[in-house]
């Protein structure tokens, strides 16, 4: 497996590779890299032939306030990782190789409308960040397909609207949410709970699971049902930023014709902002 930081030399390594015909895959990461990561590496692999996995803590999605900072950089740690995986190379560029203007000057993406709503509105500015650093990745890699996990399922849609709204011939994939053993969703935030907030944390996973088998069941109140879970949520110690039932496509509030529903909720358990989610199909 390979580990570049440069421009020139990814460049080097995806000619040789579309010139013996092979397709590419990308996975987006900004490092840290646990079981879900390696779950999206592997996914990327049964679609193409080489597989690219970025790594890059990217300052412009962090608001004022947030764990920028704090972000666990462990390059040498997840190259280890890598080098048992189906990954062929890392591409790991620093901040003036994504953005060589500066980022006061940066080139900026937005995508309207469905970033206006729960980690868009609680963390302004934060979507137009992933949005511009995802099509930068896209410019220097240009892969067939790039890889998403559905934890971070408003995020996937964006980046599914972007591409689309601007022809960009990128495929995305969405990878299924890797959970620990008690249903708490993987995440690189999850190292900031305290021992007795990870043993809080699942309780996040039992809301949605319950919401989740209650719309499955025919209820159909979901004012209620939002209300309920997050009272529930609170009684255990969570701070929530939102829990809401909206259609899977678009995250609008769901009519009757909906066949498929989402039900995404974040909240804040100590230092750490937990996102998680479930689909439902009615």
């Amino acid at each position: 497996m390979l580990l570049v930081h440069s421009k020139q030399e990814l460049d080097e390594h995806l000619a040789e590779w579309r010139r013996q015909g092979d397709h590419v895959a990308l996975v987006p990461t900004m490092g840290n890299l646990h079981a879900g990561h390696l779950s999206l590496v592997q996914l990327a692999c049964e679609h193409a032939e080489r597989v690219v996995v970025s790594i890059f803590v990217n300052p412009t999605q962090f608001g004022e306030g947030e764990d920028f900072d704090q972000y666990p950089r462990t390059l040498e740690r997840d190259t280890r990782r890598l080098k048992k995986s189906a990954a062929d190379l890392i591409f790991a560029p620093d901040v003036a190789s994504m953005y060589p203007f500066g980022l006061k000057d940066a080139t900026t993406i937005s995508v309207p409308r469905i970033t206006e709503n729960f980690c868009g509105a609680s963390r302004p500015g934060h979507f137009d960040g992933v949005t511009s650093v995802v099509a930068r990745l896209f410019a220097l890699v240009q892969p067939d397909l790039a890889v998403f996990g559905q934890k971070d399922y408003q995020q996937q849609l964006v980046i599914r609207h972007m591409c689309q709204d601007l022809n960009l011939p990128v495929a995305i994939i969405t990878g299924a949410t890797i959970r620990e053993e008690d249903g708490l969703a993987m995440s690189s935030r999850n190292q900031f709970l305290s021992e007795s907030e990870r043993s809080t944390a699942p309780v996040l996973y039992e809301v949605l699971s319950a919401a989740g088998n209650s719309l499955q069941n025919g209820r159909r109140d979901f004012e209620s049902l939002e209300s309920e879970s997050i009272t529930t949520l609170k009684d255990a110690g969570l701070d929530v930023d939102y829990f809401s039932i909206r259609r899977a496509q678009n995250l609008e509030i769901p009519d009757g014709d909906c066949d498929e529903l989402v039900v995404l909720t974040a909240a804040v358990l100590g230092d750490a902002r937990l996102i998680d989610n479930t689909l439902i199909r009615v």
